[in-house]
């Protein structure tokens, strides 16, 4: 949620770097947008709607400067409106501030700053920043140092960069919300996110809690709060500038459901091997799980580690996942003996952070399941995992859960100690897989076929539990629409009153196993009652005969089957939310990266 980005380089190149950079933030989710040029004088332009509404409301030509920043905002406080977007200025309009997450003592700062003359023109949090960066500018400090005595008297989650007027320098710092610095041939650059300069560089430095950053045209200084120089390691993104767009396709949503080949084959590099058939994680060579293992995640992250505890059930390991919003440690037994696994596509929920740190302070072995590469779970996590999905810029998630699906289950196989050949065939087969769903799917029939319908059920046992949970997300994400996901047994007691002939139940069966039975049983169930049932199944001949519609899935390894099942509601959802015209990669209220709790 809420983008910033930054750029000290070439005049004539600031405002369409930072233009470009809030382009390219747009995935985050957000209400409102502008930019700040450190002109002279300072010049700031910011609009309530997208960035192309920002575009619209700045003058050709505009003034131009070495440096700048930019924001993408969703509303915390104070609703969207042109005087609530980001940047903020003081009084005089000598500086100016975006800013990400929350400052819990905001009010007092406002009511401090309003009775010593200060003047707000925003109900955001935020504009307290530029009037306490004021106030020590007043009493003879430089900017710098203006900057990091305001900061001194904030608390709460932040990720602030400021600029001043008559400057070429961006000022920036980080509490419990991500900073990412590149640095380019031509300029340097800050973000919150490495898809907004992906385009200009890939080499970049992560802040970590504390750290200040000073960006000049040819170099970045990083010090600590105390003003001490901090040495910091260059990691270079291993992303194509071409993996951030929509290479033909109308939504990205749909680019990265046909790029789950892809990433799933990435997901397996190095660690399926084809010399001695052994699935290796080179990555985890101590991983053990003696004790119980606890799952913390959120959303969709939340789906696949349920998915995660169900693999390891089914080996004897006493798995739990949790929401990590309420992961309580002083509520949940925590000890030394606990591997508590972290699942964040983003690396930077605040929600799971702060999970993962409790679990760290209790003694517990920590791991992150995360897509990016320096993310604050993985530095903060004892190990690592990457799901190696590359970027994802639809809100709703898609190639990231399978990627974590897949690594969930090699995690799995690692406790196990070993693998199957049949496993091993299966997890090799996968991609193709996959795309012979994308290739031969009919969820776009089955979707037109059923718009209009009052709500959509998804029904699963056992490992389709969790996907059917996903699997209405997804629905309710992108189509508005009401969806509810849950176990097939729960069908009668309760959810059965709301079956009928207007609510289509989407029931997952596969395999021939007593599960398979039972689930036959909850959709003659529904059947009875002229529900229509949608099937997706690897096995057509038999639910086909109660089943309106079925979606088909190869038959593979049972771990695996719910990856494919997957990849099937996900195009339901799709071609539902197409055929409602509904803003697929943008859904109302929601942020791709959410930094708040």
């Amino acid at each position: 949620m809420c983008g910033i980005i930054g750029y000290v380089g070439s005049s004539g190149e600031t405002l369409g770097t930072l233009l470009q950079g809030l382009s390219n933030l747009e995935y985050r989710g957000y209400d409102s947008a502008g930019v700040a040029l450190a002109a002279s004088p300072l010049t700031v332009y910011k609009k309530q709607g997208e960035v192309d509404a920002l575009e619209d409301a700045i003058p050709n030509p505009a003034p131009e400067g070495h440096a700048g920043i930019g924001h993408t905002r969703w509303s915390t406080h104070g609703p969207p409106s042109d005087a609530n977007a980001h940047p903020h200025t003081d009084c005089h309009d000598r500086v100016a501030v975006v800013h990400n997450g929350i400052i819990d003592n905001y009010q007092e700062l406002r009511d401090e700053l309003t009775a010593s003359g200060h003047e707000f023109r925003s109900e955001t949090d935020t504009e307290v920043v530029p009037h306490l960066i004021e106030s020590f500018l007043d009493n003879g400090a430089n900017p710098e140092e203006a900057f990091r005595s305001a900061i001194d008297r904030i608390s709460g989650s932040y990720a602030i960069a400021a600029v001043f007027d008559e400057t070429e320098t961006v000022y920036a710092v980080r509490n419990q919300s991500p900073l990412v610095l590149g640095l380019g041939d031509d300029g340097t650059y800050l973000a919150s996110d490495v898809p907004a300069f992906i385009e200009y560089t890939d080499r970049v430095v992560y802040l970590d809690d504390g750290e200040f950053a000073r960006l000049e045209r040819d170099e970045v200084v990083v010090t600590d709060s105390d003003g001490a120089a901090v040495e910091k390691s260059v990691e270079t993104i291993d992303w194509d500038p071409e993996d951030a767009g929509k290479s033909g396709y109308r939504h990205y949503m749909l680019k990265e459901i046909h790029e789950q080949p892809h990433a799933v084959r990435q997901c397996l590099r190095g660690r399926v091997s084809e010399r001695d058939e052994s699935v290796l994680f080179e990555e985890l060579p101590n991983l053990d799980a003696d004790g119980p293992v606890h799952f913390v995640a959120c959303g969709t992250s939340y789906h696949a580690a349920l998915y995660g505890e169900c693999l390891l059930q089914e080996q004897g390991t006493a798995a739990q996942s949790f929401v990590a919003s309420e992961y309580d440690i002083d509520r949940i037994p925590v000890d030394e003996e606990t591997l508590v696994i972290g699942v964040t596509q983003s690396g930077e929920t605040a929600d799971t952070l702060r999970a993962l740190r409790g679990a760290n302070r209790s003694g517990a072995t920590t791991l992150a399941v995360t897509n990016v590469v320096a993310s604050s779970a993985a530095r903060e996590c004892d190990d690592v995992v990457y799901i190696r999905a590359g970027p994802e810029i639809s809100v709703a998630a898609t190639k990231s859960f399978v990627g974590q699906q897949i690594t969930l289950a090699l995690v799995a196989n690692a406790l196990a100690g070993g693998s199957s050949p049949a496993f091993r065939r299966a997890l090799r087969n996968l991609p193709d897989q996959i795309q012979r769903i994308l290739d031969e799917s009919a969820a776009r029939s089955v979707a037109t076929t059923f718009i209009g319908s009052d709500a959509y059920f998804f029904i699963g046992r056992n490992y389709h539990v969790p996907v059917a949970l996903e699997g209405a997300l997804k629905m309710k994400e992108i189509t508005y629409e009401h969806a509810e996901g849950f176990a097939a047994g729960e069908l009668k007691h309760g959810p059965l009153a709301l079956v009928t002939r207007k609510t289509p139940v989407i029931a997952l069966v596969t395999g021939d196993e007593p599960t398979a039975t039972k689930i036959l049983g909850n959709v003659s169930e529904v059947a009875a009652r002229d529900a229509p049932v949608i099937a997706v199944t690897d096995s057509p001949g038999g639910v086909g005969q109660v089943a309106d519609r079925v979606l088909v899935v190869p038959t593979t390894h049972p771990w695996l089957v719910p990856v494919l099942v997957n990849v099937q509601l996900q195009l339901l959802a799709y071609w539902t939310a197409d055929e409602l015209e509904r803003p697929i990669d943008k859904p109302r209220n929601l942020a791709k990266s959410v930094t708040v709790e």
